[in-house]
Formats: C-alpha cells, sequence, structure tokens
C-alpha cells in the first residue's frame, strides 16, 4: 500500500474562531468549497449542525462521485473530519484543519492523508494526490479567507 498526505495553507485576517465556525458547519461549505463548481450534487446533512457528530454526504455525477464526511474531532484549535469517497472508488481518508494565530490573524492549515488501495493504487501511479488534490486545497483556502474576512470579526 501507497500512502499520501496533501496540505496547503493561508493566512486569514479573521480570528479562528470565526474561521474554525465556517469549517465545522458543512452548509457553510456550499460557500467556499472547492468542488461546488462539479455540476449538482444532493445533499444531505444528518448529525449535529455543527462540529463533532456533523455528517455531509453528497452524489453527484462522474467528476463528483459520491462520499460523506463526518467530523470526529474539534477543539479551538484543529477540526477532525473522516472523508469517506464511494463513487467513483472506495477510500477513507483523514482530513484536518488546524488554525494557529498568526499576527493580526489565523494560519489555516488544510491536510489530507490516506492510503492508496485497490483502483486509487493503480491511479496513484500516474498521478500524484498532491498534483491532483493541492490545486482545489488552494482554491478552497482562497475561498474561505475571502468569506471570513468579509464577515469583519478579526
Amino acid at each position: 500500500m501507497s500512502s499520501f498526505v496533501v496540505t496547503r495553507s493561508a493566512v486569514v485576517a479573521a480570528r479562528p474562531e470565526t474561521v474554525r465556525a465556517l469549517v465545522e458547519d458543512f452548509r457553510a461549505w456550499r460557500q467556499w468549497s472547492p468542488w461546488e463548481d462539479l455540476g449538482d450534487l444532493r445533499r444531505t446533512y444528518t448529525g449535529a449542525e455543527s462540529g463533532v457528530g456533523a455528517r455531509y454526504a453528497w452524489e453527484g455525477g462522474r467528476r463528483a462521485g459520491a462520499g460523506s464526511m463526518e467530523i470526529v474531532a474539534a477543539t479551538p484549535e484543529s477540526v477532525r473530519i473522516e472523508l469517506q469517497f464511494l463513487k467513483p472508488w472506495r477510500a477513507t481518508n483523514q482530513v484536518d484543519f488546524t488554525f494557529a494565530p498568526a499576527g493580526e490573524g489565523t494560519q489555516v492549515t488544510w491536510t489530507m492523508t490516506g492510503t492508496h488501495t485497490g483502483v486509487a493504487k493503480l491511479f496513484a501511479r500516474f498521478v500524484n494526490a498532491d498534483k491532483l488534490v493541492g490545486p482545489d486545497f488552494e482554491k478552497g483556502l482562497a475561498k474561505l479567507k475571502a468569506l471570513a474576512e468579509a464577515s469583519g470579526t478579526a
């Protein structure tokens, strides 16, 4: 098995709790997720409104696939999400967001770790996870930054 890590960071001119609130509420992801433009998605929200126990499932076309996320841990400094892909192939990854003071703002770090198995392992021989997902993380962090900074709670 081969494992991977994808990490991107951005400094946001907003308080950590402002940024964390946008990450802990899956309904807010519609405003900043880099994958919102992948076509029509059927979304289901269950569990807690936000924070630990919040769950989000999606099903879309060929590009979006299907899967779910659940917040499994949260502190003032971090949020951990279990990410399960169901289509186009099955995989379970860990996603971590960390929020650290950075001057008058917050350094947000978005990390995904996982192990390639089955079809994904074959695919990984030809496509680097960092090159595939990294640009999406950068796009998402830019949108998250703009949204948090527009809230005016720096």
